[in-house]
């Protein structure tokens, strides 16, 4: 993970203080892309673990359409109890919990409680747009496969979670916006265009997460796995995350791991958390930091 780390020094160097919405602070790059060969191993940040687990069940999260917390909380992944706790303390509603709380208290209730589905609710974040964009019966996911399968030299490949109708209506704006397919000498390549790029926190699990999603699809068209790039556009690191990145690259990055992927799968709706082994992944040790709402 080399290319990660040489990002990471890169808008250290060179990136420009900016102020942003969370009021936190970045330094920021506008412009940057990384390339990962998806046959040389899979590309899962080594300089500190990452939460693997949480990123094949919001992968899943996505595959599925689901855009209510209740699948995740009760899977015990917490990445988007943030933005909807934020709704909920912002509203007359709000009985004091903290965020820890009120995703007890989600993962409590049956996913048809009106609590769950109103304060779940992230509004049509990506497994909407992907499954249903603009709640028109678009399905972009099942379209891709079908074009892989069926005219694999098209140029419109494309799944968009950026939906100008609907970005009002969500709860976080999709940062890994755009994706666009790839078919050549029987591998599959993915180009993801990400217009706002957490290095610290989110960006290892976009490529991870983009990487395994690439995987899956070849696998249920009869394809292998070829490249991840990884274009971003606004790369930044927030200032209250300069010492963990300072901290990563002090490290020396360990081999990449290998993912296993179970064969049997053959449609893109039936992977679950259990079909996926990783192989000789052994990291430095988990690194904290605080995620900008």
């Amino acid at each position: 993970m080399r290319q990660y780390l040489d990002l990471c020094k890169k808008v250290l160097e060179n990136g420009t203080y900016k102020d942003d919405r969370t009021g936190t602070g970045t330094y920021s790059l506008f412009g940057y892309q990384t390339r990962y060969n998806l046959e040389e191993g899979f590309p899962l940040v080594t300089t500190k673990k990452v939460f693997l687990r949480g990123i094949i069940h919001e992968l899943l999260w996505f595959i599925s359409g689901d855009t209510n917390i209740k699948y995740l909380v009760d899977n015990d992944v917490h990445i988007w109890d943030d933005w909807a706790y934020k709704a909920y303390k912002e509203s007359s509603e709000f009985e004091g919990e903290d965020m820890k709380g009120f995703a007890a208290r989600i993962k409590s209730l049956d996913k048809d409680d009106p609590f769950v589905k109103k304060w779940g609710e992230l509004g049509p974040v990506y497994g909407r747009q992907w499954r249903n964009f603009n709640e028109q019966g678009v399905d972009q996911l099942e379209n891709l496969i079908n074009q892989i399968k069926t005219n694999p030299n098209s140029r419109r490949l494309i799944i968009s979670a950026w939906n100008p109708c609907e970005v009002d209506k969500m709860a976080l704006p999709p940062c890994h916006s755009f994706m666009q397919f790839y078919v050549v000498n029987g591998k599959l390549s993915c180009q993801l265009y990400q217009r706002s790029a957490d290095i610290f926190l989110g960006v290892p699990f976009n490529i991870a997460s983009y990487s395994l999603f690439t995987m899956m699809i070849a696998q249920v068209c009869g394809l292998k796995p070829g490249e991840f790039v990884h274009t971003m556009g606004d790369a930044h690191i927030y200032t209250n995350h300069v010492d963990q990145i300072k901290l990563q690259l002090s490290r020396e990055p360990k081999p990449l791991p290998v993912m296993k992927i179970n064969p049997n799968v053959k449609s893109i709706y039936d992977f679950k958390i259990e079909d996926f082994t990783l192989e000789g992944y052994e990291p430095w040790p988990r690194i904290k930091g605080e995620v900008a709402v």
